[in-house]
């Protein structure tokens, strides 16, 4: 027993040592562990901050890259319209290939950016409905002339089972393509270029993009979706590009949860073939992604019409127009009501026209001059109120009778606008009549009836040679009784108003017109006395437009009264053609006002300098955000100011931060100038006081547009 015991403790023993052996090993194990999760800690953290290093170094080239180009397009640009007429064909040419250099350097810049920001995680998709016919559209319309210009034969062809909406990112799909056809037409010397839309198994579009071209040997198939990679390193050299459009289309199918497939062989062609889900934000994975639906879903397919400029709109009369037709536009997004609205304008005996946004509203408005515009407010891209402003802005449309029918709530808004009437939706049948029995009448009365109501017999006798001509009726009233008689007896179309009359105040005779007839017509004040307060915001309820005599105040009541009579300019006479032209002259907004140019870089205040004084301008100057304070105490007067955001002492975020804590600058226009490296940048400039944003390098006729506009203001 002695023995066996001592044996069994011989063996506790062994087996303890084997429990510390392992136990040890244990603890070296765990010490690895830690030391590795450790180096993991300390890598991720290496790996933020190289992130962000290479995010703040991105914003940094970004802006380091288009600050000189900015320069370089502006006035390479400028040189090239040669507007002094002093330099020769040769110069233009020569200043003309500067321009289009600088710009295709803007693009491979805004292509490594985007490579970037995709590889960050920081490209966000906006899902919304897009017709595949429209898709198609786009595509013929960009590159069948480079294809036809080459001698290739393009072709396009979509099955007849393809769905006619699909749900993506419109933006992202369309770089995709742009990059698979250029580089189709890019490699192709001779034969023929091919689009096919079919559909792939459930809920998949596939879209092929073929070519006769070089080919891609089996072996570098893979390497060409690769940076800066082309097939071979010869054909950098020959076709030129960086190897990056390939590359990023790959990145951006796999954000739309699409995949890029190839099938090529050397010297006979090659196919890409995209495969992509017919409706992303049903995608599981992409409810993650930031996602912003499209407001119209047109779930029932309608009759598309293949002429649309940017949006599928309803089949319409627009290749069937006749000189001596009643043409009626309708800007409508909502198909089947734009449908309805097709039927009853036919039935009235009226051509139509039709356009789905804002944008394609204006565009047929100005080609074809309808006779009569149909206006919905809630429109994708440019609403109903801009399109509104934007017609009446231009003497080519601004007389065409503008019909509102929106599920907005009515208001005097677009009244005051120039819109002849406002309907709610839902629309009953007898109001769409009535709406177009009145659109019916408008045309057919060639003779408009104005009501002048004014004291003094001079002043009436000086608007009716001003007003007169015509097609204008001017129906006189020396006192308020006078007038109401007149306009009990009489269809007028607008009221001109002075407000001091004999028997009775301004105010009283509108509530007693209004008495008469609920749909009053326009009504233009136009008085020689100053208005306080309270009478302005009283007159602003009823009138139109109220003009106080003075400066241009003939030239203002000829417009308006133009404007509510819906009268075409170009039928008037030559002076009045002037007048009215003087009030919109695009440049004489910027005459003498005061800009402050903030920018570092004496290469940008150059060139914006002299664009800004060519208008007429006094341009101050400041190179940082100190400087732009000092120069703003000076300069009280300042009218407007371009800020550009990096710079040294004082960046543009704290200088328009600075500006807007002191009271009398809170509402004067700052206009933001960076170099859009992030996509945060917009909104940080927003929050840091600018009133509007635009990216470097600077599109010098958007930046004039953007200043008119809030110089206006």
């Amino acid at each position: 027993q002695a023995q066996n015991l001592k044996q069994q403790q011989e063996e506790l023993q062994i087996t303890n040592e084997e429990l510390e052996e392992q136990t040890q090993a244990l603890e070296m194990k765990n010490k690895e562990v830690e030391a590795a999760r450790a180096d993991i800690e300390l890598k991720t953290k290496q790996l933020e901050l190289s992130s962000r290093y290479k995010s703040e170094f991105l914003a940094n080239m970004s802006h380091e890259l288009r600050t000189p180009l900015n320069s370089l397009l502006i006035l390479s640009k400028d040189l090239s319209e040669n507007k002094r007429k002093n330099l020769t064909e040769e110069q233009v040419e020569s200043a003309d290939i500067i321009y289009r250099s600088g710009h295709d350097l803007l693009v491979l810049i805004n292509e490594v950016l985007d490579l970037s920001k995709i590889e960050a995680g920081k490209m966000t998709l906006h899902v919304e409905n897009i017709a595949v016919q429209y898709l198609l559209d786009e595509i013929n319309r960009n590159f069948r002339h480079q294809a036809e210009r080459k001698g290739l034969l393009f072709k396009i062809v979509c099955d007849k089972d393809v769905p006619a909406y699909i749900k993506t990112d419109e933006q992202r799909l369309n770089q995709i393509l742009k990059n698979l056809l250029s580089n189709a037409i890019k490699f192709t010397a001779a034969g023929n270029i091919g689009v096919k839309v079919s559909t792939h198994g459930a809920n998949r579009l596939a879209i092929e993009i073929s070519d006769t071209g070089i080919g891609i040997p089996e072996e570098k198939q893979m390497a060409v979706f690769e940076a800066f990679q082309q097939a071979d390193g010869g054909t950098s050299r020959k076709y030129g590009g960086t190897g990056l459009g390939l590359s990023i289309s790959r990145e951006l199918a796999r954000l739309l949860h699409a995949e890029i497939k190839l099938d090529s062989k050397l010297n006979e062609g090659s196919t890409f073939t995209l495969i992509i889900p017919t409706d992303l934000s049903t995608n599981a994975e992409a409810q993650e992604v930031q996602i912003k639906e499209h407001r119209t879903n047109h779930k029932t397919p309608v009759a598309i019409n293949n002429e649309f400029i940017n949006y599928p709109t309803i089949d319409d009369d627009r290749k069937s127009l006749q000189e001596d037709d009643k043409v009626v536009l309708i800007i409508e997004d909502d198909l089947k009501f734009a449908g309805i609205l097709f039927k009853q304008a036919h039935n009235k005996g009226f051509k139509c026209i039709a356009a789905a946004t804002g944008e394609d509203g204006l565009i047929l408005a100005q080609k074809y001059c309808p006779h009569a515009i149909i206006l919905d407010i809630d429109l994708p891209g440019i609403d109903g109120h801009m399109l509104l402003m934007e017609l009446k802005s231009k003497p080519a449309t601004r007389h065409i009778p503008v019909h509102i029918i929106s599920a907005e709530e009515r208001s005097l808004k677009p009244i005051k606008e120039g819109a002849v009437s406002y309907i709610n939706k839902p629309v009953e049948k007898k109001q769409l009549e009535e709406a177009f029995n009145r659109i019916e009448n408008f045309i057919d009365r060639k003779m408009k009836n104005l009501l002048i109501i004014e004291d003094d017999a001079n002043s009436r006798k000086a608007m009716k040679t001003l007003i007169g001509n015509g097609d204008v009726k001017c129906v006189e009233a020396g006192s308020g009784e006078e007038a109401l008689k007149l306009f009990t007896d009489n269809h007028i179309d607008c009221i001109v108003l002075d407000i001091g009359l004999p028997d009775m105040s301004g105010f009283d005779l509108i509530h007693r017109l209004n008495e008469i007839k609920k749909d009053m017509p326009p009504i233009v004040v136009y008085t020689g006395r100053e208005l306080s307060r309270e009478e302005n915001d009283e007159l602003q309820k009823y009138a139109e437009s109220i003009i106080i005599k003075g400066v241009k105040s003939e030239e203002r009541l000829l417009d308006e009264t133009a404007l509510f009579l819906h009268r075409t300019i170009s039928n008037l006479p030559e002076t009045k053609q002037h007048m009215i032209a003087s009030l919109y002259d695009r440049e004489t907004v910027f005459q003498s006002k005061k800009v402050l140019l903030v920018d570092d870089d004496m290469r940008n205040v150059f060139a914006l300098s002299k664009i800004l004084k060519e208008r007429g301008m006094q341009v101050v100057k400041a190179e940082n955000g100190i400087n732009a304070l000092e120069m703003l105490e000076a300069n009280q007067d300042v009218s407007i100011v371009l800020m550009d955001i990096m710079m040294p002492e004082m960046d543009g975020y704290e200088a328009m931060r600075r500006i807007r804590a002191k009271e009398q600058f809170t509402r004067l226009p700052i206009i933001a100038l960076t170099a859009k490296a992030m996509k945060d940048d917009k909104q940080k400039c927003i929050d840091a006081g600018a009133t509007d944003y635009i990216s470097k390098p600077v599109d010098v006729e958007r930046l004039l547009t953007l200043m008119r506009v809030w110089l206006s203001k």
